[in-house]
């Protein structure tokens, strides 16, 4: 009898054991469910380097290639001007004719002491003189050449440079003062000034080819050089100065005009990954991808390249061969773990 009670006893408690087990075991599997759908759904891309192109887009304004104010040294009256704006000129021609009212007695001046001082060099021959006599009339005589000089040079105004009369500011009868008579521009060729970065300082050599663009000309694409490349860094910009020449026989490029500079520097070898990819911080203008690894995302600070097509190229915080999210990112934070979803374009 007593047999019969515990067999019966062990049983009963046999089964409380496999109920409470098999009560566990279902609630460990719904809070495994639980655990799963609460885990942000990510999407995410192997990515991998490749070799970019590496180039540069700059804005700018054409200017002339040199520019010279026609001005006279002195005060002086304007008696005739001999161009106008829009007029091409050459070096050396004549441009403006001013008052050379003072110049007759310059000259008289002039030829008076050139006849004394030969006189004294001739009496110093014969022992009538001295040489400091002699070299007083010269003295004299090189002031009054200097002075007849300068005043033939602002009285017949010429052309320093070739090129096209671009500002008119006196009409004849006018006295010269503050303003240019005219400015003279070279124009053939033109020149864009571009600031680049510092980091790029060792890629730009003078003579290298510039592909340049222009609204004006939206279906055309202008050959530029680098002309010269200034040998200092701006200190604050963290920038040095390009200045890029086009040849511009038939003048179509006018100073002015809005210029889109493209620079080619070669190619680099970085990661590409899509743009999807690409998180930008709230409030400033870090970008950011999540890269995943073992169930978790971390959360990589990335320097962005060149935009291409719908990839970014990636200078700096992702490596070749790792996976990035591209979708689902609006749930995640740094370190958190994630379940992988099929990419959309992979279901069937």
């Amino acid at each position: 009898m007593k047999l019969r009670h515990f067999a019966m006893a062990a049983g009963s408690f046999a089964t409380c054991i496999l109920a409470a087990c098999s009560s566990d075991k279902s609630a460990d599997d719904t809070k495994t469910k639980a655990d799963s759908d609460d885990l942000p759904r990510v999407e995410v891309s192997a990515v991998h380097s490749q070799d970019v192109e590496q180039t540069g887009n700059y804005t700018a304004t054409v200017e002339a290639f040199k520019t010279n104010n026609i001005s006279s040294s002195t005060p002086n009256r304007i008696k005739q001007i001999l161009v106008d704006v829009g007029s091409q000129v050459k070096a050396g021609q004549r441009l403006v004719v001013l008052d050379n009212v003072n110049i007759d007695q310059l000259k008289v001046r002039l030829d008076n002491s050139r006849r004394e001082y030969d006189r004294a060099l001739k009496l110093l021959e014969i022992g009538a003189g001295t040489q400091q006599q002699v070299d007083n009339l010269k003295a004299e005589l090189d002031a009054a050449e200097r002075n007849y000089a300068n005043m033939v040079e602002n009285t017949i105004l010429t052309a320093p440079i070739s090129g096209v009369v671009t500002a008119r500011n006196y009409d004849p009868g006018d006295m010269t003062g503050a303003l240019p008579i005219l400015t003279v521009e070279q124009v053939n060729p033109v020149k864009v000034v571009v600031d680049i970065s510092e980091t790029d300082f060792s890629k730009v050599n003078r003579n290298m080819p510039v592909k340049i663009t222009f609204d004006s000309y939206p279906d055309r694409e202008f050959t530029g050089r680098v002309h010269l490349v200034h040998p200092v860094v701006d200190s604050q910009s963290r920038t040095f100065t390009v200045e890029i020449t086009i040849d511009n026989p038939g003048g179509e490029v006018l100073p002015g005009m809005f210029a889109r500079v493209h620079t080619g520097y070669g190619t680099a070898n970085h990661v590409v990954v899509p743009d999807r990819a690409v998180v930008k911080m709230s409030g400033s203008g870090n970008k950011y991808v999540y890269v995943y690894r073992n169930g978790t995302v971390s959360y990589n600070k990335v320097e962005l390249g060149r935009r291409l097509d719908n990839a970014y190229e990636i200078i700096s915080g992702v490596a070749d061969g790792d996976s990035v999210v591209i979708t689902g990112q609006n749930r995640l934070s740094d370190g958190a773990r994630v379940e992988l979803v099929t990419p959309s374009n992979n279901k069937k």
